[in-house]
This record gives C-alpha cells, structure tokens and sequence, in this order.
C-alpha cells in the first residue's frame, strides 16, 4: 500500500500553512486525477475522489479496483473550498462519497460541470449543479474564470443536445494558467485549442489504454510529455496512476520523454505540494 508523502493531520497542517502570498500557488495531489489549487484564500478542487466507492462496489465482480495508495484526507476536513470542477461522470472523477461531506462541509461552494452530466452530477451532490459549462465557454467565478475544451476519453461523445459528455477546464487563478485535461487521449486540433491560453501549469494522466483490460483511453506517458511541449507548457505534473492496480502506470515513461523533449516536469507523491511563483 503506498502511504501518501502527508496525509489526514499532517495534509491539513500544510494546507493551512501554505503562505497566501499574491504571486504564489499551491498544487496537492489528492490521487487518481485529483488536485487541490491555493491562491491566496481561495481553493479549488478538480475531479476529486475520496472515498473507497469503487472498491466497495467492484468488489465481488471480475473487475475489483483493488485500492494501491491510501486516502490524502477525509473530505468531510476540507474547508474553505470555493469550486469544485468534474470532467466527466466516471465516479473517480463525479463521487458522492466524496461530494457529499465536501458538500457539507462547504454549502456555499460552486460547482461546475458539463451540460451533458447535470442529472447525474446534481443525484450525487444532492443538489442543483450552480455552474454549467460547455467546451468552448468560460465562467467567471470569484476572482477566477473557468474555460471549458472538449476532451476525448477514446472519443469526443457528445449527448442528444450537442453537449460534450468529456471535458478538459483551463482555470486561470491568480495570473496562473491551469490546465486539467480530465481523461483524455489525444485529438485532432487538441494542440491548436489549448496554445492561446498559455498554459503554466498542465495536469495529465499517464495511464494510457489498454482494451484488453477494459480500460477505457487516456493519454500515455510519452503521450503526454508531447503535449505539455507542444502546447508550451511551463511544468507539466502526471496524473491517474498509482490507484487501482488494474489501471495504473509508472511515470518513467513520462520522465524519460519529458527529458528528451526539454519540457519541465514534477512528479509529485499523494498528498506532496507543489508551489508555484509567478516565473513557475
């Protein structure tokens, strides 16, 4: 079992500690695709999960999600939250278990998710989703602005409406471009949709595909070391590993291509922050 870098007391005791200067960020790794932001007073959650649903669930059947790592911190403890993002409606990315303490814990939190997962996202967070959002469209929320792009987790699907069930968010907080591409392989015109913003900061998955497994697509390391370059990210942090043994990666892979390509990296352990300056 991979114990987190910090966690419960510890995770919260460098929350709280983290400086709230201007011209800083703070990135934790919360696992799978996970990440808590602070700038300032302000946090945010992106595709959170929490809890040991998937396990719970899959238990007795012929796909267990045996867990790898232990939980970063109960999210009934996380306070002062001010937007919570879900790409999509998978459950390690849209969990109740999670969602409802978070909810509880912080009624007046924002939550923003695509058009085509309202019914589902509000079942889970046992309310109304207050932040709808489709690709191509931005939300200002707070001082922060949340940019919506299409991703395609194997493909871009979209609902009867037209509305695209995957999402990828470009958060810009502080001056810092925050790119959280939800699942996703890579797509045509990807590249040209995501240079305009400027990226500082990208977060991807690592954990490739495998049909054989029944694992539906995501961006490889190799994969994603050439898009974090392409799209001239400042750091690129790897993400969905390091979860369930049947659906993880190593990150050598990605370190080696990130190497060869000269694009900056962190790898980061679960519950390890990460801190921004304005020059990353």
């Amino acid at each position: 079992m991979i114990e987190p870098a910090l966690s419960d007391d510890t995770f919260l005791a460098d929350l709280a500690a983290a400086p709230r200067s201007p011209d800083q960020l703070h990135l934790w790794w919360l696992g799978q695709s996970g990440f808590l932001v602070q700038h300032g007073t302000t946090r945010v959650l992106l595709d959170p999960y929490l809890s040991d649903s998937l396990t719970e669930k899959y238990a007795k059947t012929d796909k267990p999600h045996v867990r790898m790592s232990r939980r970063v911190v109960d999210p009934a403890r996380l306070t002062g939250i001010n937007l919570i993002t879900s790409s999509h409606a998978h459950t390690d990315h849209l969990d109740a278990q999670t969602l409802a303490p978070l909810m509880r814990a912080n009624p007046d939190a924002h939550f923003a998710t695509s058009r085509a997962n309202l019914r589902v996202a509000g079942q889970r967070l046992g309310r109304d989703v207050d932040l709808p959002i489709e690709a191509g469209e931005s939300i200002r929320v707070g001082g922060m602005t949340l940019h919506a792009l299409p991703a395609a987790h194997e493909t871009a699907e979209q609902d009867a409406n037209g509305s695209c069930l995957y999402l990828g968010f470009v958060l810009s907080i502080g001056g810092f471009q925050i790119y959280h591409s939800g699942d996703t392989v890579l797509f045509d015109g990807m590249v040209d949709l995501l240079r305009p913003h400027a990226v500082d900061l990208a977060l991807l998955p690592i954990n490739g595909r495998s049909p054989e497994r029944r694992v539906a697509g995501n961006l490889c390391g190799r994969e994603a070391a050439w898009l974090a370059k392409e799209i001239g990210a400042k750091l690129v942090v790897p993400c969905h590993y390091d979860m369930f043994e049947f659906n993880t990666a190593t990150p050598e892979e990605f370190i080696a291509e990130c190497a060869r390509l000269g694009q900056a990296y962190r790898v980061l352990k679960l519950g390890e922050r990460r801190t921004l300056r304005n020059d990353v």
